[in-house]
């Protein structure tokens, strides 16, 4: 657990927000004038290492403790990659929250200018074209170290395909301090 005190009362929130829906009481969490600022959170829930859920917001539009609450109970039951997180898996689940910065318009000419300017393990990236959209939160760069393989696998996720380049999609970049359980 974080021994920061607003991570450690994020990751709070969020699994207090899960196990509320399996009956399981609440621990306190620390009053923090942070908690009422409107904030765009992402919780990543894993098993093993391995991904098991993951939803967020991108855009700061109700209170932080809000946020991550309901991100928290929408990565476990709402998912739609997966089942609805049951009560025996909660106590194997590991909790990670993503508190976001806000998204910042990356203009780029070119494919290749995007590639050149990306900063991995920094920034977390949003591509738009249509109505397509999809984000890679900063940490996806551990797992997708190469610039033009992280940015074929978020035209994948958007669902368009890897080589897909157009003059109408739009990049944004973010950062995120994150925040996770032991």
């Amino acid at each position: 657990m974080s021994t920061e005190p607003l991570g450690r009362a994020l990751l709070i929130c969020a699994r207090n927000a899960i196990g509320e829906r399996f009956g399981i009481a609440a621990l306190p969490v620390s009053s923090l004038p942070e908690l009422a600022e409107p904030a765009a959170t992402f919780v990543t829930l894993t098993q093993n290492g391995r991904l098991r859920g993951c939803v967020g917001s991108l855009e700061a539009h109700r209170p932080l403790a809000d946020d991550v609450a309901e991100n928290a109970v929408a990565a476990a039951f709402r998912d739609r990659r997966f089942a609805p997180l049951s009560a025996r898996e909660l106590s194997r689940t590991r909790v990670e929250v993503s508190l976001l910065t806000p998204p910042e318009p990356f203009p780029v000419r070119s494919e290749a200018d995007a590639l050149a300017r990306l900063r991995p393990g920094i920034d977390g990236l949003i591509l738009s074209c249509g109505h397509r959209r999809a984000t890679f939160l900063p940490q996806v760069w551990e797992s997708l170290t190469d610039p033009r393989q992280f940015l074929a696998e978020l035209k994948l996720k958007a669902g368009l395909p890897a080589d897909f380049w157009d003059e109408q999609l739009t990049l944004a970049r973010y950062g995120a301090k994150k925040w996770k359980e032991n």
